[in-house]
């Protein structure tokens, strides 16, 4: 497969998210409140900081202590001293501990597949979430291929787009995500 080094000088499978293109198509404005659920390492997290700035704010959330380990290590590795973490179940409403309408974005990025209950983290997005704030969701296609999960773990962007709006969200645009996932952004 052909691979080009991305700017964090990492290997990136053409095809694939790059996580660069796709923080820069959030709409990310100094000073904004982002919780990343799910932020794993943090990868996603420390770009999201970058562009906030010191006025803003992003809170990694994972249930796994070990990966906001790493997640604070990368912060302090790249100065920044605007992101905190949380360990969370996402699938239980206020394990955020995040106020209600306190978030101007929250990102789930390719975590949905491994749960059951999708709909329960999107309801805890949306109760973060600021009116007017977005939600950017990033999940695999289905029928996209060997790679990733299983093809029975993954939701189909349609079903997808209805579990987010039936949770009051408000279609708003497709992002690139590459080829093996889809991504777009709701408003609430």
């Amino acid at each position: 497969m052909d691979q080009a080094p991305d700017v964090a000088g990492m290997e990136v499978v053409k095809g694939f998210l790059n996580p660069n293109q796709l923080v820069d198509d959030f709409g990310i404005t100094e000073g904004m409140q982002i919780a990343d659920f799910g932020s794993g390492t943090g990868h996603i997290a420390i770009l999201m900081a970058h562009k906030v700035g010191e006025t803003g704010a992003v809170t990694a959330l994972d249930i796994m202590e070990d990966k906001l380990d790493s997640v604070r290590v990368r912060a302090k590795a790249d100065n920044l001293n605007n992101i905190a973490t949380v360990r969370a179940n996402l699938e239980v409403m206020g394990s955020t501990g995040l106020a209600d309408a306190s978030q101007d974005m929250v990102t789930v990025i390719n975590i949905l597949f491994q749960s059951p209950q999708k709909e329960e983290i999107i309801k805890e997005a949306y109760r973060v979430i600021k009116p007017d704030g977005r939600l950017v969701l990033v999940d695999w296609k289905k029928e996209a291929g060997g790679f990733g999960p299983p093809n029975e773990s993954r939701t189909d962007e349609n079903i997808m787009q209805t579990i987010v709006t039936t949770a009051g969200f408000i279609y708003e645009r497709p992002i690139n995500a590459g080829q093996f996932h889809y991504g777009f952004i709701v408003k609430k």
